[in-house]
């Protein structure tokens, strides 16, 4: 193995799942690196953070793990030695004893933010008007009907369960802020980035910059790969 060889981890988001890291992934493995996404059931945070932990174990690591949206409240809640940063993509990153939902909920809601229940099954879907008004309003018509005909349901038990010591406190950090987000908001990602003290960026982009500015996407990612070194 290379001695600078360093294996990318990238984890989905609600409503969402691994194939919306397509575009990152052609960018990151075209400059050489091993990128790799991770299958969340979203069904509950313990769930999917032992989703994620099986996909750690498929890498040599180091590993710089990468979140979307939801995303951050998992990658803070792995304890694999692996990980040696973080990467928040327009993400959630509670503090210990929040959850994601105590985050995704904190200051005064975008007009454009849709309102969000629970079906019958503890399920919540996301309004097919939503991709194209505030999940991905930057993308092609084509990419915003493809997003709500996959989208995959978040279970409440997901996003109410508070977190322990997130990850953030221990790993150097990096945080894309999305000044276009009508679903958590830039002023919360703002917020969470200097709780965090996170390396921040603040782009022009919408809520899934990894499907519609996945450029910028991959250069965060690759900052922080840079600064990941594997002894010989």
């Amino acid at each position: 193995m290379p001695a600078n060889h360093v294996d990318i981890v990238l984890v989905h988001g609600a409503w969402a799942d691994g194939s919306s890291w397509a575009k990152v992934i052609g960018a990151l493995e075209a400059d050489g690196f091993n990128a790799v996404a991770a299958p969340l059931p979203l069904t509950s945070l313990a769930d999917d953070v032992a989703a994620l932990d099986q996909t750690l174990e498929r890498v040599d690591g180091p590993v710089v793990l990468a979140g979307h949206a939801y995303a951050g409240a998992v990658i803070g809640a792995t304890r694999d030695s692996k990980v040696a940063s973080l990467v928040y993509i327009a993400a959630l990153a509670p503090e210990r004893g929040e959850s994601a939902s105590d985050v995704f909920n904190r200051g005064q809601p975008d007009p454009k933010k849709p309102k969000l229940e629970p079906d019958s099954h503890g399920l919540v879907w996301l309004p097919e008007s939503a991709f194209a008004d505030a999940f991905a309003p930057n993308a092609s018509a084509q990419e915003q009907a493809v997003l709500a005909a996959v989208q995959r349901p978040v279970s409440v038990n997901a996003v109410s369960a508070p977190v322990d010591r997130p990850l953030w406190k221990d790993r150097p950090s990096w945080f894309l802020i999305a000044e276009q987000d009508n679903m958590i908001g830039a002023d919360t990602e703002r917020f969470t980035a200097l709780r965090m003290g996170a390396r921040a960026r603040s782009l022009p982009v919408d809520h899934t910059p990894l499907v519609t500015a996945p450029q910028d996407v991959a250069d965060i990612i690759r900052d922080a790969v840079s600064e990941v070194t594997t002894p010989a």
